[in-house]
């Protein structure tokens, strides 16, 4: 009811048939997306039917959290391509606003705002507001306002109001301000640094930095300038070697500001969504793609687009479109559906099927299996690389697709898998592109996956059954 105002004259009505209408055609698109984009990542124009509906696009966005919101294992194709869908609606809009918000005049600073958009950028699903996290902040600040008082009473900055952008000249009230805040902040409140988890993304997110107190240099850095900045001291953040620090500016007028892999993957595609031609940025996210093994189509897409910006660039962008041929190569385009069965005289080597939660022997990650090849299809380039020669059994033996529970993509040798007699979820962002259900012991895979490898399932609810079963019976004997 939130997007409806109490004085409008709502027909319900028609609001209910208009809301179904939406409901049903966002089921359609989103059955569709299985069937046209299972061989590849939905493109940029892949979208376009949604850019065309009619009617509220928030009727739609509903429909789409409903099918997100669905019972917890089931449904995961259908939850993974809304997912994709939601993602694309509500980053468009917050990219719009985000462009809007770099055109604003050098004289119009506010580093929370920026940062509340990259935010919510990065965490379209979730509900957050610039309005909800000032006021967060603004309740910090009443606190460091009350601790002021306690210093001095007559301190200007108590008389300051909301949006007031005066700010404190003598040294010694800044540095009662800075007291204030420090006793607050970390005596207080227990704010801290993540020293432990570094490179966790929740450490750079304004909303989780102000729920769990903990962050690194920028993110506590924005806290604290934004903190000073309503309290009249004036600070400068300063983007020094390998950390974001302020400098406090002591009174004086300042000289002007220097401007894992989910993450790294969202930056730069924010990024050059607004600057599509920062070449060294494009070279950047085409290996990004390449390493981590996904949308290879897309990789020729942005090396085309880095010859054409600086053909100086031809030795790095050469090698990188050899090697993603090969990929391509490997996975055979199809011309129609490559279907592979294990009852062939070929594949007897085998051992494994897909949608069994694998762990690797050497590394030890965990995975689920979403594809097999009866010997390595890589190229001979790849398979010295990866030593693959090293191996007892080399490259004539079975090879796998695993979704890795990092969320890289990997193929791994046969001889180096093992069954997980402890089955997990795989969190990568892909297990619903290839599976629709998980069952506690194995993914189910989906009508896509199961026409590609007819008899896979049979082999899966055996391999359960001997592995998981007598894993039980030991431990109730």
């Amino acid at each position: 009811m939130k997007h409806y105002s109490p004085t409008d004259y709502v027909n319900w009505l028609e609001e209910y048939k208009v809301r179904q209408k939406a409901g049903l055609e966002a089921r359609k698109i989103v059955a569709s997306f299985s069937k046209r984009f299972f061989s590849e990542h939905v493109p940029c124009n892949g979208f376009s039917d949604i850019e065309n509906l009619e009617g509220p696009e928030i009727f739609f966005e509903d429909e789409l959290v409903c099918i997100l919101n669905m019972e917890g294992r089931k449904a995961l194709t259908w939850k993974y391509y809304a997912k994709k869908i939601l993602y694309y609606l509500r980053q468009q809009k917050i990219l719009n606003n985000l462009k809007a918000f770099l055109q604003q005049p050098d004289d119009y600073e506010s580093y929370l705002e920026g940062a509340v958009y990259i935010d919510q950028y990065c965490n379209p699903l979730s509900d957050i507001s610039l309005k909800d996290i000032q006021a967060q902040i603004d309740s910090i600040v009443e606190l460091v306002c009350k601790t002021l008082r306690g210093i001095n009473s007559r301190h200007p900055s108590l008389a300051f109001k909301a949006g007031d952008s005066s700010m404190i000249m003598e040294i010694e009230l800044q540095s009662q301000v800075l007291d204030a805040m420090n006793y607050v902040l970390y005596d207080q409140l227990k704010f801290k640094g993540n020293r432990m988890d570094y490179y966790n993304a929740l450490n750079l997110y304004m909303h989780q930095v102000l729920i769990r107190r903990t962050g690194i240099p920028i993110s506590m850095s924005l806290l604290y300038l934004t903190i000073a900045r309503q309290l009249g001291v004036p600070l400068e953040p300063v983007n020094f070697p390998s950390h974001f620090l302020l400098r406090w500016c002591q009174g004086a007028e300042g000289e002007g500001i220097d401007q894992s892999y989910q993450l790294l993957r969202d930056s730069l595609d924010l990024y050059l969504a607004m600057y599509p031609d920062q070449v060294q940025l494009l070279l950047l996210q085409a290996r990004l793609y390449f390493h981590l093994g996904i949308w290879p189509e897309k990789v020729l897409d942005i090396l085309q687009h880095i010859q054409t910006l600086d053909p100086g660039q031809h030795g790095a962008v050469g090698y990188l479109v050899q090697h993603t041929l090969e990929h391509i190569e490997r996975k055979k385009e199809e011309v129609g559906v490559e279907v592979k069965l294990r009852s062939d005289e070929k594949h007897r080597d085998v051992c494994y099927s897909i949608g069994l939660i694998m762990k690797h022997k050497r590394y030890g990650y965990n995975c689920v299996i979403y594809g097999w090849d009866p010997t390595c299809m890589m190229g001979h380039e790849w398979i010295r690389n990866m030593n693959v020669h090293s191996l007892p059994h080399g490259h004539h033996q079975p090879f796998y697709n695993v979704l890795v529970e990092d969320g890289s993509c990997r193929y791994a040798a046969q001889e180096n898998l093992e069954y997980n007699v402890e089955p997990q979820e795989i969190s990568h962002p892909d297990v619903g592109r290839y599976f629709s259900e998980f069952t506690g012991t194995h993914y189910i895979p989906n009508a896509e996956l199961e026409i590609r490898y007819p008899e896979d399932l049979e082999f899966v609810y055996e391999t359960v059954q001997n592995i998981y079963s007598a894993k039980k019976e030991s431990i109730d004997e």
